[in-house]
C-alpha cells in the first residue's frame, strides 16, 4: 500500500484493473486506491505479471506498506508464486462483538446479628446494636424514632425494658436450609416504593454495528477517510489556530448585469465565479495576506491558488483553482465545474486538492445568508459567503435628491489566522475585497 496523500496512513482498495497473470506494462494502472481525499489510480512502475492479489478489491483500512499484490517478470511461472512469510495480507477486520461485562466481584456482606430473615430491617446506631447483641434482641421488634429511620439507643434501652416487662421474647435465629454450594453473588437491592419498575443496569447496554438498536443504545456509523482527517485537521484548526473573524456586505447588483450580458452570448459563470476572481486580485494587490504559518512564523506564498470548498457525499474537500488571479472568468467557472464533478466522483488528482494559498466557502446556494467558516492550516484565510438578497436602501442620485432603490447585496465573512493577519490587515483586505466584486471591469 503505498502513500498517495501527505496525510495518508491507511487506505483502501477499491477495484483491481488488472486480473491475476495479466500482463502490466510501466505506467499501467493496477487498481483504485481510496485515500483520506480521493480515489487516486495506482500505476505499475514496471514491466511485468500481476502474479498475484493479496488484498481484494473492497478491502478497508489497509496500513501504509502492507503488501497488496505481487508481480513477477515476464516469463517467470506466476502461477506458483509464494508470498513472502515475513509480509502476509492483513488480517481481516474481525466483525464487532457485543461485549461481556466483566465479572463482578465477590462482596463480602457484613453478618449482622440483629437481622432475622422476614423481618424488617432497621439502620441500627453502633451504641443501640451494642444493646441489643447483648440482651439477644432484634431491632425489627422495636420502633426506630432516630432521624432517616436510624434506630437509636433510646429505641434499643425501651426494646429492653418491655423484654423484662415479658412483654416480648428473645428472638431466636430461625434456621436456614442449607442450599448447594455456589459462587457468592451480591444481592439485587429491593427497588424503593414509587420508583422505577425496572432496575437500574450496571453495565449501560452496547450496540452492534448493521443490528437493529437495542433499547438504549445507538448505531454506530462507520467513518470514511475522509471523514477521519476532515474531524482531526478541523479539530487541529479551532484547537492550534487562534481564529479572528470580520464581516461585510457586498452589493453584486453591477455582477448580476454582467452575467445577463454574457447569457446572451451563451457564456455561463456563476456570483462564485467572480467572488473567486475578487479574492486573487485583492491577494495579488496585498501580498501580505497571501500568507501561511509554518509552524515558527509567517511564510508569504509566490502563488495565489485558491481552494474552494465543494460539499460531497464523503465529506468536504477543497479543490484548488491554480494562480487564479491570471485567469479570466469564464475560464476559472470551467475549473471550478471540472474540479467539482471529479470532487463528488472522488477523482481528485492530489495536486488538485493539496496546497492552496486562501479558501472559499459558499453556502449561498442553499438560503444561507452569512456564516462564520473553519481556516483550513496552514492557509491563514477563508472567506464564507452568503447568498445575494434584495434589499432597499437609500441613494442619492447625480442632482443630490435621496431616493429609494433596491441593492442586491451578499454577506461575506473572513476568518483569518490572528497570528500573521491582524484585525487592520483584515479589514483592509475586505474593504479592497468589497470595492473589487462591486466593480467588475475591475476583474477584467
Amino acid at each position: 500500500m503505498p502513500s498517495l496523500s501527505p496525510t495518508m496512513e491507511e487506505g483502501n482498495i477499491v477495484k483491481w484493473l488488472k486480473k491475476e497473470g495479466e500482463a502490466v506494462s510501466a505506467g499501467d494502472a493496477l487498481c483504485e486506491i481510496e485515500t483520506d481525499k480521493a480515489v487516486v489510480t495506482l500505476d505499475a512502475g514496471d514491466d511485468g505479471i500481476l502474479a498475484k492479489i493479496v488484498v481484494e478489491e473492497g478491502a478497508k483500512n489497509i496500513r501504509l506498506g502492507s503488501l497488496i499484490g505481487l508481480m513477477v517478470e515476464e516469463g517467470e511461472d506466476w502461477k506458483h508464486v509464494e508470498i513472502p512469510k515475513d509480509v502476509g495480507p492483513p488480517s481481516p477486520a474481525a466483525k464487532p462483538s457485543v461485549p461481556h461485562p466483566p465479572p463482578e466481584p465477590p462482596i463480602s456482606i457484613p453478618v449482622q446479628k440483629e437481622h432475622t430473615p422476614g423481618k424488617l430491617q432497621f439502620r441500627v446506631s453502633p451504641a443501640a446494636r451494642n444493646i441489643l447483641d447483648k440482651h439477644a434482641l432484634d431491632a425489627s421488634e422495636g420502633t426506630a424514632t432516630g432521624p432517616r429511620g436510624i434506630f437509636t439507643k433510646e429505641d434499643a434501652l425501651k426494646l429492653v425494658e418491655l423484654k423484662q416487662m415479658d412483654k416480648i421474647t428473645e428472638s431466636k435465629p430461625t434456621p436456614v436450609p442449607l442450599a448447594p454450594p455456589t459462587t457468592p453473588t451480591a444481592p439485587l437491592p429491593t427497588p424503593a416504593s414509587g420508583g422505577p419498575s425496572y432496575p437500574r443496569p450496571m453495565i449501560p447496554p452496547v450496540s452492534t454495528p448493521g443490528q437493529p438498536n437495542a433499547v438504549g443504545t445507538f448505531s454506530e456509523i462507520p467513518a470514511s477517510s475522509i471523514r477521519r482527517v476532515i474531524a482531526k485537521r478541523l479539530t487541529e484548526s479551532k484547537s492550534t489556530v487562534p481564529h479572528a473573524y470580520a464581516t461585510t456586505d457586498c452589493d453584486v447588483g453591477a455582477i448580476l448585469k454582467v452575467r445577463q450580458d454574457l447569457v446572451k452570448d451563451d457564456i455561463k459563470v456563476s456570483v462564485n465565479d467572480f467572488i473567486i476572481k475578487a479574492a486573487a486580485v485583492t491577494l495579488k494587490q496585498m501580498p501580505d495576506v497571501n500568507v501561511s504559518w509554518d509552524g515558527e512564523g509567517p511564510k508569504q506564498l509566490p502563488f495565489i491558488d485558491i481552494s474552494v470548498a465543494v460539499a460531497t457525499d464523503k465529506g468536504l474537500i477543497t479543490p484548488i483553482i491554480k494562480n487564479a488571479a491570471a485567469k479570466g472568468i469564464q475560464e476559472i467557472a470551467d475549473s471550478v465545474k471540472a474540479l467539482s464533478k471529479k470532487a463528488r466522483d472522488g477523482k481528485l488528482l492530489p495536486e488538485e486538492y493539496q496546497g492552496g494559498s486562501f479558501s472559499i466557502s459558499n453556502l449561498g446556494m442553499f438560503g444561507i445568508d452569512e456564516f462564520i467558516a473553519v481556516i483550513n492550516p496552514p492557509q491563514a484565510c477563508i472567506l464564507a459567503v452568503g447568498r445575494f438578497r434584495p434589499v432597499l436602501k437609500f441613494t442619492q442620485d447625480e442632482e443630490g435628491n435621496a431616493k429609494l432603490q433596491q441593492h442586491q447585496l451578499i454577506t461575506v465573512t473572513m476568518s483569518s489566522d490572528s497570528r500573521v493577519v491582524d484585525d487592520e490587515l483584515a479589514t483592509r483586505f475586505l474593504k479592497n475585497f468589497k470595492a473589487n466584486l462591486e466593480n467588475p471591469f475591475r476583474l477584467a
